[in-house]
């Protein structure tokens, strides 16, 4: 299955938000991309991949919940 391309540029991930601390391990690979796209755009890096996970994380609560929203319409529309 493809998937459409939704992620945002790392130029959009730049904003602050309130957060909570966890401990996570990354890969090297993940971390030294971020470091080097964060110096780029004079920001922090783990600021970046909290927008990163928050962009992923409300695409999907809008896909589901517009799944959710055309089973009622269906719903509906067979009543």
């Amino acid at each position: 299955m493809l998937v459409p391309d939704f992620l945002p540029r790392p130029e959009d991930l730049v904003f602050r938000e309130e957060g909570v601390k966890v401990t996570i391990a990354l890969s090297k690979r993940s971390v030294d991309f971020f470091k080097t796209e964060a110096r780029k755009h004079n920001t922090q890096y783990q600021r970046m991949i909290r927008r990163l996970l928050d962009a992923y994380a409300d695409h999907h609560v809008r896909s589901r919940t517009a799944r959710a929203s055309g089973r009622r319409a269906k719903a509906a529309r067979a009543s």
